[in-house]
């Protein structure tokens, strides 16, 4: 799908690609290869630029190609089929002299929070601004996502006390799952960002990122919130570490408590037996004869199980 909108003084205004007019903002979400090769002509933009978000294993990198700037960074996404499920989704932004460019397999909220609604907050002149409110809105995202993690994580942990079950040691697994993709991408993004500052400042992009006063705070902004996101991350891959760590060895207690209690418990059951099977010989027996032989038996394998009850109990085996 493609979007062109651009900012007017009472809010955004939709364009087609027959009207599209400098400072517009070109938004490509899951695009045909005709949508793609329209953009491509607007912007004059490098093919490679334009179609490098579409793989979703692409790293988070920047490139600088005539007059044309490609950033590429990592995004959380989260899938409507599956909430609890944690993702990242590689999302290019393209800025040329003229125009900026979004490029992303899937909608998120990254993108979604720039609406008309909330026109007051950017404007798509100011396409260096807009590139770095992207950033720190993903930076925002991480964090989100991050806090979420850590409320969810909680909420096992709890019913894991309550009830050991498989089920809440998979969610443990997609949380780790989670927080190693995002570790991954927020180091990428970092690194992006670190660069993009450094770029900023040659004289090779300056002419197309020129850094007003407000855009360095910004952009300080950005590497903030990724180095908080980042110690979050680490911090929770710690603490989940660590709990896998704990549950599996009460896991592996409470099973070798149920051992030792079942072998208890067999040897309690095997002496009546033994007895029993001691006195059912066919072969000449004590009280063979006797009218309470078989009274006598019972007692004698009462007495034999409840002595060996004692004796588990005071080594605690039961």
């Amino acid at each position: 799908m493609l979007k062109i909108t651009k900012t007017v003084e009472d809010g955004l205004i939709e364009l087609s690609p027959e009207q599209v007019e400098p400072g517009a903002w070109l938004s490509l979400i899951r695009p045909t290869a005709e949508e793609l090769l329209t953009v491509e002509n607007i912007t004059e933009a490098p093919q490679d630029f334009v179609r490098a978000a579409l793989d979703p294993e692409e790293s988070s990198r920047i490139e600088v190609e005539d007059n044309h700037i490609l950033v590429l960074v990592n995004v959380p996404v989260n899938h409507e089929n599956n909430p609890d499920e944690y993702d990242t989704l590689p999302l290019g932004i393209i800025v040329t002299p003229d125009y900026i460019v979004t490029i992303c397999q899937e909608n998120n909220e990254a993108l979604r929070s720039f609406t008309e609604t909330r026109f007051r907050y950017f404007s798509t002149f100011k396409r260096t601004r807009f590139l770095f409110q992207i950033l720190y809105r993903s930076a925002m995202l991480f964090l989100k996502d991050l806090r979420q993690m850590s409320g969810r994580r909680d909420r096992i942990d709890e019913n894991l006390r309550r009830s050991m079950k498989n089920r809440e040691l998979f969610q443990l697994l997609d949380l780790q799952n989670g927080l190693t993709y995002y570790a991954m991408s927020l180091r990428s993004n970092r690194v992006v960002v670190e660069r993009l500052l450094r770029l900023c400042s040659t004289a090779q992009v300056s002419h197309m990122i020129k850094l007003r006063e407000e855009d360095e705070d910004l952009l300080d902004d950005v590497r903030v919130e990724y180095d908080q996101a980042i110690e979050m991350t680490q911090v929770q891959t710690n603490v989940l570490a660590g709990m896998m760590d704990a549950f599996a060895s009460v896991i592996s207690n409470n099973l070798n408590i149920v051992m030792k209690f079942l072998a208890s418990v067999t040897i309690v059951l095997a002496i009546p037996t033994m007895v029993a099977s001691f006195f059912g010989m066919n072969v000449p027996i004590p009280w063979e004869g006797h009218p309470m032989g078989f009274a006598i038996v019972c007692i004698i394998a009462l007495i034999l199980t409840i002595a060996a009850i004692v004796v588990l109990w005071r080594k605690k085996l039961f």
